[in-house]
């Protein structure tokens, strides 16, 4: 019997550790191969970590709500194997070997590292996970880095198995090799897989109910404690006329649907717009560090997205002001819609530069949102109303109905002062109102 060591994979440049919140697998249960064996969190977003091999879970190292570090030992799981996997077990042998059987396990031990050491620097991947089973494969069988990135994968989230390793093997072999980009990979989500809200528990004291935050509510409202202890808030608002907005999107909604499948929703119009406004305005785009001022090359602009169960998140959109409109949408539902199946991975959620809120979706006309720390800006998106306005004309003035919004700015007064934060806003609210009705997508 073999016992292997199952880590926490990496999960992206910026995640050094994660939070145990569930084990899936108690001590004594069989696992399958890319099997969840428990259940993680970074930040806001919940992962599942899978077996890479089939076995037995014969000792877990970490409890709930205990801090992991990227790496190290999550459980043991004994296998039908004949060799450990590099680790504590591998110590304990040589601790109880005879000095000739010691050396020949520090050569296995040799062996090993160089090995894995050789597979990694070869296929290694950030954009897909890969086990070490899946890696050994590809190195014995010689394929290359892009092949592999190219397998469409059946397990998990995508992740390539042992079968699809194996038939694209026997597929290139006969020459009738197909695969798809890991971009082009759409996969059903199933409703196994679909979100499970954390249930809070509820207490009874009396009449009254006493119900616990949820790890996520804890989160959220620390952040935003912190927030309002550090930024000095002020906000600005300014009403912006959107109706040729509104008429543009009503023009060309169903063609764009029709050619790009996808459903264009006022929310990647405000993205494109204030990303230009940014572009305009860079020291609206920086960072506070202690008493530095961080001035971000990326524009990346975080959409403040609610949950089924009350929660919040933002994902981010990266170099927003490098994508054209049908980009933008693209990016903007399949974050939405991850976000609602808690399908997100951990750099979707970080790295933004600023961050917008719809507070209209709810139908409120203005906010007064709080900052999302480190950045120094944040906007709220009142509902779209028609309303009966003065309109200004060569002939003269006449009353009319328009479509209108409030854009509520709050930003950080210790190094954003009053007219940077309105000149923002404005801009944002003229590149709208300058909104082109015969534009073409």
């Amino acid at each position: 019997m073999a016992r292997v060591e199952l880590k926490l994979p990496k999960m992206g440049e910026s995640v050094a550790e994660a939070t145990v919140t569930t084990w899936l697998k108690d001590v004594g249960d069989s696992i399958e191969m890319d099997e969840p064996v428990l259940e993680i969190a970074t930040d806001k977003v919940d992962s599942e970590v899978p077996s890479e091999v089939d076995g037995v879970l014969v000792e877990r190292r970490f409890n709930i709500d205990d801090v992991v570090q990227v790496g190290q030992v999550l459980a043991i799981i004994e296998t039908d194997g004949d060799e450990d996997t590099e680790g504590s077990n591998l110590s304990k042998t040589e601790e109880s070997a005879e000095p000739e059987i010691q050396e020949a396990v520090e050569q296995v031990i040799q062996t090993i590292s160089v090995a894995e050491h050789a597979v990694t620097s070869v296929i290694s991947s950030e954009e897909r996970f890969y086990s070490p089973l899946v890696k050994n494969i590809a190195k014995e069988e010689g394929i290359s880095q892009e092949e592999l990135d190219a397998i469409q994968g059946t397990g998990k989230d995508g992740r390539v198995t042992k079968n699809d390793i194996l038939k694209f093997i026997e597929n290139k072999g006969g020459g009738e090799l197909q695969v798809s980009k890991p971009q082009e990979v759409k996969k059903e989500v199933t409703p196994r897989e679909a979100v499970k809200p954390e249930k809070p528990r509820v207490l009874s004291s009396g009449e009254d109910e006493i119900i616990e935050m949820t790890r996520m509510g804890k989160l959220i409202a620390n952040h935003m404690v912190e927030s309002i202890q550090t930024s000095a808030h002020v906000q600005s608002f300014i009403e912006a006329d959107v109706t040729n907005v509104w008429n543009w999107r009503k023009k060309v909604k169903e063609g764009f649907m029709k050619r790009e499948g996808e459903n264009l929703t006022f929310t990647p119009i405000f993205m494109e717009v204030i990303a230009k406004a940014l572009r305009d305005y860079p020291m609206m785009n920086i960072s506070v560090q202690n008493d530095k001022i961080i001035k971000k090359k990326n524009i990346n602009i975080g959409m403040a997205a609610a949950l089924p169960d009350g929660n919040l998140i933002v994902p981010v959109i990266k170099n927003a002001d490098q994508l054209n409109l049908v980009g933008m949408t693209k990016q903007v539902n399949d974050l939405a819609n991850r976000a609602r199946m808690n399908k997100l991975k951990p750099d979707e959620i970080q790295g933004g530069t600023y961050t917008v809120t719809n507070v209209g979706s709810f139908g409120s006309i203005m906010g007064t949102p709080i900052i999302n720390q480190p950045q120094v800006g944040i906007l709220a998106l009142g509902a779209i109303r028609k309303v009966p306005a003065v309109i200004e004309t060569p002939e003269g003035d006449f009353i009319g109905i328009r479509y209108k919004m409030f854009l509520s700015h709050s930003y950080d007064h210790r190094v954003v002062n009053g007219a940077l934060g309105g000149m923002f806003v404005k801009s944002v609210k003229d590149y709208l109102e300058a909104w082109d009705v015969n534009r073409e997508l």
